[in-house]
């Protein structure tokens, strides 16, 4: 059985590192991104920049009258599917550029599968409010998360396009041999394209979840009784980040695997605190 590259970071000692994986190498965190996209919507409308209940077309050139509004995208209340059409392929959001996403934009009040209300998990959603952002503020997204987000959290090792020399992919089947990570740095992004290495998801957590240094913490992020967490999964990595109220933390990252055990092993390590 091969064994699965796995980091461990938690309050409850040092860190763990097995299989090949690495605390200074960037990976990808997949759908843990939307936790920032989240936190940036937060802080540009603290700042004045957007408003919550913004309706999508303010900002992009949707049908009017959708009743969608950024918190409902970011609360995956929104109505729009899971995932945008016609995907597929090893590297199925290759293809899924601005064009792409505009184009649903424009016609959003036929994609939608049901009014806004009811809970739909929506990768789509956080495209379109990545989308919306980055013309409110009138940047690229990542430049936009870097002003509002990570240089206030004085955390650096989170990018979109890390070197080639500094990331970090899942092993193939033959020796030496790297598989190709899914590219999502285009319309994507917003919903699960960063990279960053193990111990900057770490001091997210610890920054965002713990200390509370951007204030409560923001509606991305999940909630089981007393955990906030998030998880997020490309296809061939995956990562589980939360925090308890009582301040014990855990990140948990592996290359290969099955995304829920990398859930499960998460959970298992914030019950026995070790």
């Amino acid at each position: 059985m091969r064994r699965i590259p796995t980091c461990v970071l938690s309050d409850a000692g040092p860190p763990r590192v097995t299989g090949g994986h690495a605390l200074d190498r960037h990976v990808q965190i997949g759908s843990l991104t939307k936790a920032l996209t989240g936190t940036l919507l937060a802080r540009m409308a603290e700042a004045g920049v957007v408003g919550l209940d913004d309706p999508v077309e303010r900002w992009l050139p949707a049908p009017p009258g959708t009743g969608i509004t950024l918190l409902n995208l970011a609360r995956h209340t929104s109505g729009l599917p899971r995932l945008p059409p016609r995907l597929g392929g090893r590297d199925p959001y290759a293809a899924f550029g601005r064009a792409e996403l505009l184009a649903l934009v424009r016609v959003l009040d036929t994609v939608a599968e049901r009014p806004p209300g009811d809970e739909e998990y929506s990768n789509l959603g956080y495209a379109v409010l990545g989308a919306a952002l980055s013309a409110a503020g009138g940047a690229a997204y990542e430049e936009l998360l870097d002003t509002y987000v990570l240089r206030p959290l004085d955390v650096t090792e989170v990018t979109a396009h890390p070197a080639p020399g500094q990331r970090l992919t899942a092993p193939g089947f033959w020796p030496g041999v790297r598989r190709r990570p899914w590219t999502m740095d285009g319309a994507i992004l917003p919903a699960g394209g960063l990279w960053a290495t193990p111990r900057a998801t770490a001091d997210l957590v610890v920054r965002l979840l713990v200390e509370r240094r951007l204030g409560e913490p923001s509606v991305s992020w999940q909630s089981a009784g007393p955990l906030r967490w998030h998880n997020g999964a490309t296809g061939d990595a995956s990562v589980f980040a939360g925090a308890l109220e009582d301040g014990r933390w855990v990140v948990v990252h592996r290359l290969n695997g099955r995304a829920e055990q990398t859930d499960e092993a998460g959970i298992e390590v914030l019950k026995r605190g070790k």
